[in-house]
Order: structure tokens, then C-alpha cells, then sequence
């Protein structure tokens, strides 16, 4: 027996020795994109929770003033960008997902975390749910307070956020909010209230789960299509179709819609009132736009709610695409995708219905 204890342990340390550095690494190596917002906000007094600077300190500054962080993950920080989220254009979505797709294939980064204004997280990380191929976590987090305010919630949301990022629960469930101990999926979270914290919400479906006591707890997850098993591929896409989105209202008079389809955009969502309704003069105005090669889809203003097919339009007739529950913003993001495969109708209305 003795003379084979030297090769077994040697064999055991050549093993060793040959399995990367990361690979052998107890804790989760998480990469912190840094996009600006709130969360990097700077107020004139730490009472300041309104009229602050946004998008002040940069991604070192964040991670730092959370040491905690060590504790639950290896931290890495990039400065993808630095602007108030509303800022933000369909071309800095491309720019940031193919930066996402690029740093997810590699071996040592097993998450990310998006630090995000919150204006227009919501849309950023539903593009991103359409656009990376990974199943390893990608989880938007900010904040609602500034950095220097007394009640600050971005520290507790990074830390929540890398918390989730690492988890292997996360894993293949799409994109992530994490937001107020909250865990929501990007296709159905949405802000709510202007200067809460607790802003957030999934009107129709419910939080995914929570963070709480340093534990990730799931009680569902989506069933739609996203990431790996989405057909979107932006990869060499340079840009994006343009989309306008009309909001409805009593005596709502059709000049706005013949003022952009004289435009070049491709397709207009029509955040109805009720069911996705349209006037009987929109109904007419919105069927002339189709006529002409743009593309309609029926949201509602709502909020919530599904938008049912041939119900407040003769959908079938006029060749009008339904949003199902999808809110206005994220029905503009998946028909400026669905553009970039196809401009048949029923194949478009199949992509609302599977995503």
C-alpha cells in the first residue's frame, strides 16, 4: 500500500495545480457594470433626495463603500457608461448588451450586476433579457436616494444584487431586478411611484422572490422565452428599428400619428385606454399607418392586464398586432426586435405571445 501513496498524492496536486485559480475559488466572481443613475447621485445635503446630481461617483467609488461585499463575492468593477438613465438611447442598449455577452463567455465571470438609473432600468434590463446568450445571472440594481442622502438604499441594493448574482438559484432565470429586498423578473417589473423606494413592482405576476437575512429565496420563475433559448442576436446588429409610442386619451386627435408616419419609422405601439381601445377616428388613422407599412401594436395605459386580440379592434382586418400584458415601453423594445427578423404580422404576433 505504501508505495502508492507518493503517486496518489502527487497526482492529487497535479490536479490541483492544473484547475484554474477561479475555478478552485469558494466565492462567486462577480463583474459590477456601472451605468450611472441615482445610486451614483450626489445631493447638496445628506437631506437631499430630490434635485440631486445624478451619475456622480464612478463604479470604484460604489464598490467601496460597501466593504461587505467581500464577504459574498470577488469583485470587479467597469464603467460601461455614466448617465442619468433617461439619457439613454436604443444605441447604448446594443453597446451594453454586446459588452454583456462578451464578459459573460469568459471562464472567470460567473454574474453580473448592472448598476442602473431607475427612470428607464426597466426597459434597459427587457432588452437585455431579449439579447444576452447566457444563462448566468444578469441582475440591474439602483436606487431611488442618492449616495449622500441619510437613508440611501443603493448600498443594500448592490450588496442584494451581488448577493444574487452569485447564487447558482439564479441561473438560467433571465434577467434580474433587485431592487427594496425584492427579486423580479425584467419582463414584468415596472416603476411605479416617482420617489419611493419602493417603487418597483410586478403588477400582473408578483415578485420572483426576495433577498432577506444574506439568503436568495425564489418562489417562481417566468416562462417566457429569454436569453439562451431567445431568436434575437444583436451581436452585428448596428442599429435598431424606429418605434414611437402614442399614448391614448379622451378627444385624442389623430395629428401626432400622421405627423411620424411621414417619418421613416417602422412600427408605432398605441397605448390604449382600457383594452388597448382606440377612437373610432385612431381606429381609422392607426389602420391608414398600417396601409402604409407601419407596423401597430395595441398596448394599453393601464398598467396591467393582458390585451386581448380582436377585442377593443378588429385586429384581424386591419393587420394590428396585440401586446398581450406587455406595457407600452417594453412592447416599443420587443417590436424593435422583432423588426430586425421579420415584417409579417402573424409572425410578429406569434413573438409577442412567445416572449
Amino acid at each position: 500500500m505504501r508505495k502508492y501513496a507518493v503517486p496518489a498524492v502527487f497526482a492529487f496536486v497535479m490536479i490541483f495545480i492544473a484547475v484554474p485559480v477561479h475555478a478552485r475559488d469558494p466565492l462567486p466572481r462577480i463583474l459590477i457594470l456601472a451605468t450611472g443613475g441615482t445610486i451614483a447621485g450626489i445631493g447638496a445635503t445628506a437631506t437631499t433626495t430630490v434635485g440631486y446630481a445624478a451619475a456622480k461617483v464612478g463604479v470604484e467609488g460604489l464598490i467601496s463603500a460597501v466593504p461587505e461585499l467581500s464577504g459574498i463575492a470577488k469583485v470587479s468593477g467597469e464603467q460601461a457608461m455614466q448617465v442619468a438613465s433617461e439619457n439613454l438611447t436604443p444605441a447604448d442598449w446594443l453597446t451594453l448588451s454586446k459588452r454583456i455577452n462578451l464578459l459573460l463567455a469568459r471562464e472567470d465571470v460567473n454574474g453580473i450586476v448592472i448598476t442602473h438609473g431607475t427612470d428607464t432600468l426597466e426597459e434597459t434590463a427587457y432588452f437585455l433579457n431579449l439579447t444576452v446568450k447566457s444563462s448566468k445571472p444578469v441582475v440591474l440594481t439602483g436606487a431611488m436616494r442618492p449616495s449622500t442622502s441619510i437613508s440611501a438604499d443603493g448600498p443594500m441594493n448592490l450588496y442584494n444584487a451581488v448577493l444574487l448574482a452569485g447564487s447558482h438559484d439564479a441561473r438560467g432565470k433571465g434577467v434580474l431586478v433587485a431592487l427594496n429586498d425584492q427579486v423580479s423578473a425584467a419582463r414584468e417589473v415596472t416603476k411605479t411611484n416617482t420617489t419611493s423606494p419602493g417603487t418597483f413592482k410586478t403588477p400582473d405576476m408578483g415578485f420572483l422572490g426576495y433577498v432577506t437575512g444574506g439568503q436568495v429565496h425564489f418562489f417562481r420563475a417566468t416562462t417566457k422565452r429569454h436569453t439562451v433559448n431567445s431568436e434575437f442576436d444583436i451581436m452585428n446588429c448596428d442599429t435598431l428599428p424606429e418605434i414611437h409610442i402614442l399614448y391614448g386619451y379622451a378627444g385624442e386627435k389623430r395629428a401626432m400619428l400622421d405627423a411620424i408616419i411621414t417619418k421613416d419609422i417602422a412600427g408605432v405601439v398605441n397605448a390604449g385606454t382600457g383594452d388597448g381601445s382606440m377612437s373610432d377616428a385612431m381606429k381609422t388613422a392607426y389602420h391608414e399607418a398600417r396601409q402604409k407599412g407601419v407596423v401597430v401594436v395595441r398596448s394599453s395605459r393601464t398598467g396591467s392586464g393582458f390585451v386581448a386580440r380582436t377585442g377593443e379592434a378588429k385586429d384581424d382586418e386591419y393587420d394590428f398586432v396585440v401586446a398581450c400584458n406587455l406595457n407600452p415601453q417594453k412592447a416599443r423594445i420587443l417590436l424593435m426586435l422583432a423588426l430586425t427578423k421579420t415584417r409579417d404580422t402573424k409572425d410578429i404576433q406569434r413573438i409577442f405571445m412567445e416572449y
